[in-house]
């Protein structure tokens, strides 16, 4: 009774597991088939299927036509061998046509599904700066994005059309088979307690009963797979993800001479993996075991089953060779989950990927759109106020401690402000607030008249520019790299000439149309002096720099700031920066000084205007 119960509950968390795979599968799958491209879709998946449905009738008629050949062979027959030699290049004609095209045509829908979904995870991703704010929750992110988007989606296609087309092809394959082998099986008689028993056609329950065996069998044997995959997918992606941090540190980590720390950093990463996937080979192993058995008994199966009647007379050999052709493909129709039982667990893994980093990205603009809804928008509209407005702005860390607390800032066209404080404090993260990227801040949705705000907690002037501390570059020409994230060919030579000219670069002038990475080939000074090259060629009203001079000497810092001042007062903007060194203090008018925060008080820091 207990083994019953265990078996019986097995069976229903089997069940369970199997709806839930279905419905991550159908929630991915779906958007395709409803999207502009629907038709091209539906048309290309209904060819496919009518491609699918074609090989089985093929394979109908070449079973047909083993019972004529052989019974030719069996007969001495040499005028029906020959016709018949005839009529299988015919059918191998039809069957190479309709097996190339299916192939052809099956290639083509998960290409086509494969960019449609890239192009849709990478809008989303890439929307709103759901990007950034996915890394900042260290403790619930999504782990390498980069492979979700490049190699789980291609995975996923594959897979739900490869195994989704397996499954429509074998359920046609065991109801076009079945009745055959039915008709041609005959009964099974035998005797009990002197009444006889008759089961008719006794070829089907042995080859569903074969089938039902191997499938338990199998999924016993394997059913640790789909873990050990998910966790093998994640483990080589986190080694590669490493292995890239090293090619972009490589001068830090050259001149820390890490180079052994990181080697053995790596090595035990890759240990991870290797361990991982020791313990999933072993698995196949015993897996492969099994399925090998099964594939070679089922050979010779349907023979030793039907072998009494031929040796009886009661079927001649074409027929006999009949039976074997049918009960291989009911057996094989019937053996679809055992015969994919690997892939099933790649994909049951690579869904549960995708599906985790979907809803990531679901979730963080949904709490995008709930802070919106409860309040005034925290993306900053660019409006055409020439001024720096907050209301009373509370901003938080992604562990929920506050940083800041009910904290206006204002500043007026001419203003150069320098916000200074403690390494460590939050100044970097005051700027991501004014840059409407920071996720955790909330605005009260009422002025102290109890009147709505109609606006947003910041407003920010129209033409500002941001210079974070790590200036980023694309690979590819210096230009590019100098126009990002605007298109190059909107500057010409002559501005972008001056602009590198005026950031004291003029070594790189005649790089313009060098391809490079310039993040590694650029010393940190250069890195610098490039990211003010690009806002001195676009000019913006409105600078917020972090830290943007902290890689220069003085005398390059004071030329650069000079030429920053003049542009912002010729536009008629301001200045906000972000400094340690007290030489910066001289270019501004005006401080905003983190302080600690009085004892008892909900935040760390006070916000001090100086």
């Amino acid at each position: 009774m207990n083994a019953f119960r265990s078996v019986a509950h097995n069976v229903a968390t089997n069940w369970q597991k199997s709806r839930l795979q279905l419905s991550r599968v159908w929630a991915l799958s779906l958007p395709y088939f409803q999207s502009e491209e629907k038709w091209r879709a539906r048309l290309l998946l209904a060819a496919c299927v009518g491609l699918n449905l074609g090989m089985v009738y093929m394979m109908v008629l070449l079973n047909d036509w083993n019972r004529v050949f052989y019974d030719a062979l069996q007969n001495r027959n040499a005028e029906v061998f020959w016709h018949q030699l005839g009529v299988f290049a015919m059918l191998a004609t039809c069957f190479i046509i309709v097996a190339v095209y299916r192939f052809y045509l099956t290639q083509l829908l998960e290409l086509r599904w494969r960019a449609w979904m890239t192009r849709d995870y990478l809008q989303r991703w890439l929307n709103g700066h759901v990007f950034y704010q996915i890394e900042l929750q260290s403790k619930h992110g999504t782990d390498n994005p980069d492979q979700r988007i490049q190699e789980d989606v291609q995975q996923f296609t594959a897979d739900t059309v490869g195994l989704s087309l397996g499954l429509l092809d074998a359920t046609v394959t065991l109801l076009s088979f079945v009745g055959i082998l039915w008709s041609l099986s005959g009964g099974f008689s035998f005797e009990v307690a002197g009444e006889t028993y008759n089961i008719p056609g006794f070829m089907v329950w042995m080859a569903l009963a074969y089938a039902l065996a191997g499938s338990l069998i199998g999924h016993f044997i394997g059913r640790s797979m789909a873990s050990l995959n998910f966790a093998q997918q994640r483990l080589e992606a986190d080694f590669r993800h490493h292995l890239i941090r090293v090619r972009e540190y490589s001068e830090a980590i050259a001149l820390d001479r890490g180079n052994r720390v990181e080697r053995q950093s790596l090595q035990e990463r890759f240990k991870l993996v290797l361990d991982n996937f020791m313990r999933l080979l072993r698995v196949q192993k015993r897996y492969t075991w099994f399925n090998s058995g099964y594939g070679q008994a089922a050979v010779v199966f349907p023979m030793l089953v039907a072998s009494p009647r031929y040796f009886s007379g009661a079927i001649q050999l074409g027929e006999l060779m009949q039976i074997s052709s049918a009960f291989g493909q009911v057996q094989e129709s019937l053996s679809w989950f055992i015969s994919n039982y690997s892939r099933l667990a790649s994909w049951q893994a690579t869904t549960l990927r995708l599906t985790s980093f979907q809803d990531q990205m679901n979730a963080v603009q949904t709490s995008t759109h709930a802070s919106n809804s409860d309040g005034p928008s925290l993306t900053p509209p660019r409006t055409g106020i020439n001024v720096l407005h907050t209301t009373p702005l509370t901003i938080s860390l992604p562990n929920g401690e506050v940083l800041l607390a009910d904290t206006s800032l204002n500043a007026n066209a001419g203003d150069t402000v320098l916000i200074s404080g403690p390494s460590g404090c939050g100044k970097s993260t005051l700027l991501r607030v004014l840059a409407g990227i920071w996720p955790h801040v909330s605005a009260p949705t009422h002025d102290r008249r109890g009147e709505p705000i109609t606006y947003g907690p910041v407003v920010l002037p129209d033409r500002s520019m941001f210079m974070p501390q790590r200036p980023y570059f694309p690979q590819g020409t210096l230009r590019q790299a100098l126009a990002y994230p605007d298109s190059a060919e909107h500057y010409s030579d002559e501005a972008l000439t001056n602009a590198l000219y005026d950031a004291q670069l003029p070594h790189l002038v005649d790089e313009l149309d060098t391809a490079g990475q310039w993040t590694q080939q650029l010393s940190g000074g250069e890195q610098q002096r490039l990211a003010l090259a690009r806002v001195l060629l676009k000019r913006p009203r409105w600078v917020f720099a972090d830290e943007a001079t902290s890689a220069l000497d003085e005398a390059t810092e004071k030329v650069l700031y000079e030429k920053l001042l003049k542009m912002v007062r010729e536009e008629g903007g301001g200045l906000v920066s972000i400094a340690h060194r007290a030489s910066v203090a001289s270019y501004h008018d005006s401080t905003w000084q983190f302080e600690p925060a009085p004892e008892g008080s909900s935040a760390k820091f006070v916000l001090v205007t100086q």
